[in-house]
């Protein structure tokens, strides 16, 4: 018998052997991190892949979602747009001749701060200064309370808007989608009215706010500031008589701001395929977010937003000490119901997108929060605080959640970091044809900016 085979030999080779299996099995079957999130993600996904979650390049027009088939998205629209967006050469209806031209679309939406104001209100006419990121802008002391341009919830995000197909925290705006069988209360307000034109919610919202906002489309800003030959390149198929309008102005809007994507975040990165994208850190908060904290049961689109409508029980904008111009009256406070008029819909708000969400200034609709670890703690309690919300009538999405500390700190860091694009300056004009201060021009937020 050869010597390799005896049974003593046996005996002794057997532990190792065993050691052996046991680690090969142990090998197979430890599913790593990445893989862990691949299979979560291609579980909530609607096409089975991680890579619905992939934002197409900003200048892939044919690959950006839920255009308005009025209005496609075209290269001269977007440069026309960009430049609206931030013109404060566009401010040409102020309350008072002082306020002229020192205000924009970009006044109350920040490019630093996610692009929601750097304050828990946005404040266009009627207001002056403009801080480090906005955060500075007060009440010009000309202008009574109730004549500034100011907004009565917080402003959402204009990031990855092509995942947002009926506009503001009710999805009031726009004929199409989750506003189909709304007809009946279209006429109801002289706002909603631009929704029997047909349009999509981006280019309807836009129509009322350019006169909202107090913008026009003037012989001043189309020659003096040379905007004309730009909305002849935009809309060439449009009659002159009906191509320098709020309405070409707004599609010109919206077409910009469709191409507005958190594509350079690091999770983006990661879904194409760089997996030292994100930070173990990072990677465990997004398991976090994508199983225990049950955050997908309403952000669950490639933005992580979704056209649902929930009541959180929140506080509105009025109950916050340093709010202008809001009431406990006003019906912005009850949210989808404000605008249906349905009574399961009170209080309702749509869900929002998260991409950037850490370098926001407060958070919610009546700004209620600061910082993302109090957005946290209060949707983990899920207990309402809004007087006119009862626990009981809270979203049937909205349930308590434990975490430990750890876990919440990995949820953050998702939230915070891994899914913050660095470079949304890319998206601002370097200059104006007005030549003019931007976002804001009046004399305070000149000596902010640096640009008097």
């Amino acid at each position: 018998m050869n010597s390799a085979t005896t049974p003593s030999k046996i005996v002794i080779l057997l532990p190792f052997l065993l050691i052996m299996l046991l680690s090969a099995c142990k090998h197979k079957t430890t599913i790593s991190l990445d893989e862990q999130l691949n299979a979560a993600l291609s579980d909530l996904s609607k096409t089975g892949s991680k890579s619905y979650f992939i934002f197409p390049a900003s200048d892939d027009y044919a690959a950006i979602p839920n255009q308005d088939p009025h209005n496609p998205i075209t290269a001269e629209k977007v440069a026309l747009g960009k430049l609206l967006y931030f013109e404060t050469g566009f401010g040409q209806k102020s309350k008072y001749a002082a306020g002229m031209e020192t205000y924009s679309c970009a006044s109350c939406h920040i490019a630093s701060k996610g692009f929601t104001p750097g304050r828990l209100q946005g404040v266009a006419d009627g207001g002056i200064g403009f801080g480090q990121d906005g955060e500075g802008r007060i009440q010009w002391n000309i202008y009574d309370e109730d004549e500034v341009d100011v907004q009565g919830l917080r402003a959402l995000s204009m990031l990855n808007l092509a995942y947002v197909t009926n506009t503001f925290w009710s999805g009031q705006f726009g004929a199409n989608d989750k506003n189909i069988g709304t007809e009946n209360v279209w006429d109801h307000k002289p706002e909603l009215a631009v929704n029997h034109l047909g349009y999509s919610g981006q280019e309807s919202q836009h129509i009322v706010g350019i006169d909202l906002h107090r913008l026009a489309v003037t012989e001043k800003l189309l020659d003096e500031y040379g905007y004309r030959s730009y909305f002849d390149a935009a809309f060439p198929d449009v009659d002159v008589e009906n191509r320098y309008t709020n309405e070409t102005a707004a599609f010109a809007l919206a077409a910009y701001l469709r191409t507005l994507f958190a594509n350079k975040a690091p999770f983006q990165n990661w879904l194409k395929g760089d997996e030292n994208a994100l930070t173990v850190n990072q990677k465990r908060g997004a398991m976090v977010f994508l199983t225990k904290a049950g955050c997908t049961g309403c952000h669950k689109s490639p933005s992580f937003n979704s056209m649902e409508f929930h009541r959180l029980g929140v506080k509105d904008m009025n109950a916050h000490p340093d709010a202008m111009a809001t009431s406990e009256a006003d019906d912005k406070n009850l949210g989808r119901g404000g605008f249906t008029g349905v009574p399961d819909d009170m209080r309702k708000f749509k869900v929002p997108q998260l991409y950037n969400v850490g370098d926001y200034a407060t958070y919610f609709h009546g700004s209620s929060k600061r910082t993302l670890r109090e957005v946290i703690n209060y949707k983990l309690t899920a207990k309402s605080e809004n007087r006119f919300v009862l626990n009981k009538d809270l979203s049937e999405k909205f349930k308590p959640v434990s975490l430990t500390e750890v876990e919440k700190a990995q949820l953050i860091d998702f939230l915070a970091n891994g899914l913050r694009d660095p470079d949304l300056q890319r998206y601002v004009p370097k200059s104006l044809p007005s030549g003019n201060c931007s976002p804001n021009n009046d004399p305070f937020s000149q000596v902010d900016l640096g640009c008097q």
